[in-house]
C-alpha cells in the first residue's frame, strides 16, 4: 500500500480485499487521510464472522475489523425499487466483481481502489478527472439517489479550493433528478446531515450555488433561495444582491474559522429580506422581525440543533443592532444582551459577533474592514456582570425591587460606556 500498511487478510484462499473510496482519492490528491474504507471480494459473510469480524450493517454486510476497526463491506450491487434514497434493494455475493461494486458509486474520484499490492484500480477515469479537477458521475444509477445531489454539493464546497468544478452532464444531470421530483423525497435528517458536513467545508457557498444551479436549493431551503434577485441598498451592500451577500457572508465565516452554530446563523440570518414587500424595496426595513418566524419554521422542518437554532435566532434578530452598537441606546443594548441570554451564558456573546462580523464584511469590497462593535459589546457585557445583588440585598430591597435596582445600575454603566471616548467601537 501507499502508506506502508498492508490490510489484514480476510482469509488465506480467494477473498481479496481492495482499498475504496475517499483515501485512494485523496492520497492522489496528496491531502491527508483520516479514514479508510475496504472493499471484499470472494467473500461470504459467514467467512468474514469466521475471521473475527464484528457485522455491523443493517441494509448490506459491513464489518468492523477485529484489530484496526475500519470497515469492511462485501462486494455488492444495488437496485431502484421505490422513489427517494431509502428505496433501494442490495446484492451482496462473493460473484459481486470489484468494478461492479465500484459502478454503484457517485463519482468517478470516489470510484476507485488499491489492491494489496498497491495497485490503481481505475475503470471510471477517476485519476483523469482528479487531473482535469472536475466532479463527474460514475453512471446513470447517478439519478436513482437524491442525496448523492447533496454529496457532490459537498464535494464541490470541500474541493474548491483546489480548483474542483461539477461536470457539464453532471449538473445537467441533477437537474433532470430535480425536475422528476427526486429531492422532494429527502427527508429532513439527511438533508441536515449534508447541509452541516458543507458548512464546514474551505468554501461553503459553493454547496449552495451547486444546488441552486442544478434547482435543490428552490425545493430543500426555499428561504435561502428567495433571496437571490433581490436587491439591497447600494451605499450598504456594492454587490447588490441579497442572496449574493449571504454567500459572501458565508465566504467570511469560513475565513474567521468559525464553527458550525456560527456558520448556520449567517446562512439565515436575512431571511427577512425575502419577503420584503416589493414597495419597499431596495430597503429592508424589519427585516430583522420578519426573518424570526422564517428561521424558526425551518428549524422545526429541519432537525436543526438547539445550539445552532437558538444562536440563529438571535443573529436574526439583532445583527443590525450589533452593527450599530455604538448608536444604541442603554435601554436598547440592555435589551440586545438579555434577549441572547448572554447574562445567564456569556459564552454565546463571541459565537454572536462573530456572526455579526461575517455579515458586516461579507460586502463587496469591504470585505476586510474591522469590526471594533464585538469589543464594545463585550464590554458592555462584563460591565452589566459586574453589577451584584449584594448592595441592594444590604440596603433592604426585595424580590422585584432588587431586580428593578440591578436593572437601574446596569443602565447607568452603560450610559456611562457610551460617554466614554475611549472605549473601542
Amino acid at each position: 500500500m501507499a502508506s506502508g500498511r498492508r490490510p489484514p487478510r480476510v482469509s488465506s484462499t480467494e477473498p481479496k480485499i481492495f482499498e475504496v473510496g475517499g483515501a485512494v482519492r485523496d492520497r492522489l490528491l496528496g491531502l491527508a487521510v483520516h479514514e479508510r474504507d475496504w472493499v471484499v471480494v470472494g467473500a461470504t459473510p459467514e467467512s468474514m464472522t469466521e475471521q473475527g469480524f464484528r457485522p455491523v450493517g443493517k441494509d448490506f454486510p459491513v464489518f468492523l475489523h477485529p484489530e484496526s476497526g475500519e470497515e469492511y463491506a462485501l462486494a455488492r450491487t444495488e437496485r431502484k425499487i421505490a422513489p427517494g434514497y431509502h428505496g433501494f434493494t442490495f446484492h451482496a455475493s462473493p460473484t459481486i466483481t470489484l468494478e461492479q461494486d465500484l459502478r454503484r458509486r457517485d463519482l468517478t474520484i470516489n470510484a476507485m481502489a488499491r489492491d494489496e499490492a498497491g495497485h490503481l484500480i481505475d475503470p471510471f477515469n477517476g485519476q483523469a478527472d482528479l487531473d482535469k479537477r472536475l466532479l463527474r458521475h460514475v453512471s446513470d444509477a447517478f439519478r436513482e439517489d437524491p442525496v448523492r445531489i447533496l454529496r457532490l454539493a459537498r464535494f464541490a464546497a470541500r474541493f474548491a479550493p483546489l480548483g474542483f468544478r461539477v461536470a457539464d452532464d453532471t449538473m445537467a444531470l441533477c437537474r433532470d433528478m430535480v425536475d422528476s421530483g427526486e429531492v422532494d423525497a429527502l427527508v429532513g435528517e439527511r438533508v441536515w446531515q449534508e447541509l452541516a458536513k458543507a458548512l464546514m467545508a474551505p468554501a461553503p457557498e459553493v454547496f449552495i450555488r451547486v444546488l441552486r444551479r442544478c434547482g435543490a436549493l428552490a425545493v430543500l431551503l426555499p428561504e435561502v433561495d428567495r433571496l437571490f434577485g433581490i436587491p439591497q441598498p447600494p451605499r450598504h451592500h456594492p454587490e447588490i444582491d441579497s442572496g449574493e451577500h449571504v454567500l459572501m457572508a458565508l465566504q467570511q465565516a469560513a475565513r474567521l474559522e468559525a464553527d458550525l452554530p456560527v456558520r448556520f446563523a449567517v446562512l439565515v440570518h436575512d431571511l427577512g429580506k425575502g419577503i420584503t414587500p416589493k414597495a419597499e424595496l431596495p430597503r429592508h426595513r424589519g427585516h430583522e422581525a420578519r426573518g424570526v418566524p422564517l428561521v424558526k419554521a425551518l428549524c422545526e422542518r429541519l432537525p436543526i440543533p438547539t445550539a445552532c437554532r437558538d444562536l440563529a435566532m438571535g443573529v436574526t434578530r439583532y445583527h443590525l443592532q450589533c452593527h450599530k452598537i455604538r448608536e444604541l441606546r442603554p435601554e436598547t443594548l440592555l435589551r440586545l444582551i438579555t434577549g441572547l441570554d448572554a447574562l445567564r451564558r456569556p459564552e454565546r456573546l463571541s459565537d454572536f459577533t462573530l456572526a455579526c462580523e461575517a455579515d458586516y464584511r461579507g460586502r463587496l469590497g469591504l470585505e476586510d474592514r474591522p469590526y471594533p462593535q464585538a469589543a464594545y459589546l463585550a464590554e458592555a457585557l462584563r460591565r452589566c456582570q459586574a453589577i451584584d445583588a449584594t448592595p441592594f440585598v444590604n440596603d433592604g430591597l426585595r424580590g422585584a425591587e432588587i431586580g428593578n435596582a440591578m436593572e437601574r445600575a446596569r443602565l447607568d454603566a452603560l450610559a456611562d460606556l457610551r460617554a466614554d471616548p475611549d472605549t473601542a467601537g
